[in-house]
């Protein structure tokens, strides 16, 4: 145990984000730095319980107590030995997952729960600066070839494992640069994509291949791809979005979240000096609540947008646990991220329980309004309430209202793999299609999910197809492709 007092003598504490004013113009990381005697103190608020519920949080199985106790100790290169026996890439996780392992600490029954979140990122960050990150090249190649189709974080972690079990693995990105919606959907304020970059030089030290801009399915087919190896990773994520088939959708300036995002982290990457679907001077609507549409909020107020306005059709959620979402659950609560606190002060708004009706243009085939109504809660249906319509001015409008399952035309088609009633694809206890030597993990076989259970499934996908290709493996195997959050 890091301090049997810490959690009567310390309280919780963050690292600071920048000025609203200051960070909104540029797009560095919001937070500052956080002293390693500040944060040696946060892991010493960890309690080392004898039932550490964090642990059934996270899907990794992250080892959260050990290397809280090893911050604590001042003892940081064993904190990430232990880090990254379970965790491929905590600094993706430590920067970009909503901490269920926080949620479900025992502190957190009726105290502020530890930081885990932020001594993960802190150990991670201290390690690659120690120089203690280095490829871990096989000692042995098995001779085998592996494809990953998919280079977000479960394609990225199963490719990862495989290399280092000695298989010969091939990486395919349909986009002209590695990460999938880790680089190009996540924007540069809330991870900076040196993060990324280092981690795909590391695995390219380790015999991992990665070949961009190749549509899999189309530039190669599924026949050619099985032909050409011994097993196939499906990990390309659920990309297939959720329009809004409202009256105006065809209006220009309707975009999907999707499509608006990439261009602005092309701007960051030096491929447009402006993006081609720019924010700037324009009234901007992010209809949807979640992380994908505060990444819209703050991507357009970094654009000069005249103004944001930011729609949930669901009930504004509490601000504390309710009956409902009794402790060790994952709550939905209100939350202030760095987006909705530079909102705050731009002087948006987040407007909740309210539904688009009608897009509005401006006879020449442009958007100029957004047309919305109030409704009542999910229960109800989301039923109009009358006398609550209005009109906004909206001139560019991004969909941020999740994705309903993997792309079907093209690869899936070709395979021929079996879906479930959602659309996604169906896997058994080793992550195995019911193709024979295809596997499936992360979103594409998940459906819509965080991050933390991408790197966890693809981890597991990797356990499955080294024992196809082997008879054998001493990769772990974190979760099984039934496993659900607490909730």
């Amino acid at each position: 145990m890091a301090d049997p007092k810490g959690f009567l003598t310390v309280p919780r504490e963050l690292p600071k984000r920048r000025p609203v004013d200051v960070r909104i113009r540029s797009w560095s990381e919001v937070y500052e730095d956080f002293g390693k005697d500040r944060l040696e103190k946060q892991a010493s608020r960890c309690m080392d319980c004898g039932i550490p519920f964090c642990h059934q949080g996270c899907p990794l199985g992250n080892l959260i107590p050990e290397w809280n106790d090893l911050v604590y100790r001042a003892d940081w290169h064993e904190a990430i030995e232990r880090l990254h026996a379970t965790n491929n890439f905590p600094e993706f996780t430590g920067k970009l997952c909503p901490a269920p392992c926080e949620a479900a600490c025992v502190l957190g029954i009726n105290q502020d729960p530890v930081a885990i979140k932020r001594v993960e990122a802190e150990i991670i960050d201290r390690a690659w600066a120690e120089g203690w990150v280095r490829p871990q090249p096989p000692a042995v190649r098995t001779g085998k070839k592996v494809a990953v189709v998919g280079s977000g974080p479960a394609g990225l972690a199963a490719a990862q494992q495989l290399t280092r079990a000695g298989h010969e693995v091939k990486v395919y990105e349909r986009a002209d640069r590695v990460g999938g919606l880790l680089r190009y959907g996540i924007p540069e304020f809330k991870m900076e994509k040196r993060h990324l970059d280092r981690r795909i030089a590391q695995m390219r030290a380790e015999g991992t291949d990665f070949k961009t801009s190749v549509n899999v399915g189309v530039d190669v087919t599924a026949d050619e791809l099985r032909e050409r190896h011994d097993a196939v990773v499906l990990a390309g994520g659920a990309t297939a979005w959720r329009d809004l088939p409202v009256p105006g959708r065809e209006l220009a300036g309707v975009y999907q979240a999707m499509e608006y995002l990439p261009p602005a982290n092309k701007v960051q990457e030096g491929d447009f000096e402006v993006s081609p679907i720019s924010a700037e001077g324009k009234h901007v609507v992010v209809i949807g609540g979640g992380d994908t549409g505060a990444d819209c909020v703050g991507t357009a107020i970094r654009q000069g947008a005249a103004s944001v306005t930011q729609l949930e059709i669901m009930p504004q959620p509490p601000a504390a646990r309710t009956g409902a979402q009794p402790w060790p659950t994952y709550p939905i609560l209100f939350k202030m991220e760095s987006a909705h606190e530079e909102l705050a002060d731009f002087g948006g708004d987040r407007l909740y329980a309210v539904s688009t009706v009608e897009f509005l243009g401006d006879g020449d085939g442009n958007l100029r309004a957004l047309k919305l109504v109030g409704v009542e809660g999910p229960q109800s249906g989301f039923k109009p309430i009358e006398g609550t319509e209005r009109e906004i001015p909206a001139e560019l409008v991004t969909l941020a209202m999740g994705f309903l399952g993997p792309q079907k035309a093209g690869l899936l088609e070709q395979l021929g793999v079996e879906l479930d009633q959602r659309g996604n694809v169906v896997r058994d206890a080793d992550y195995a299609t019911s193709v024979d030597g295809v596997f499936a993990a992360g979103d594409m076989g998940r459906g819509q999910s965080l991050i933390v259970w991408a790197i966890a499934e693809g981890r597991a996908a990797a356990h499955g197809v080294d024992r196809f290709l082997t008879g054998q493996t001493a990769l772990p195997y974190p979760i099984p492709p039934t496993a659900r959050p607490i909730a």
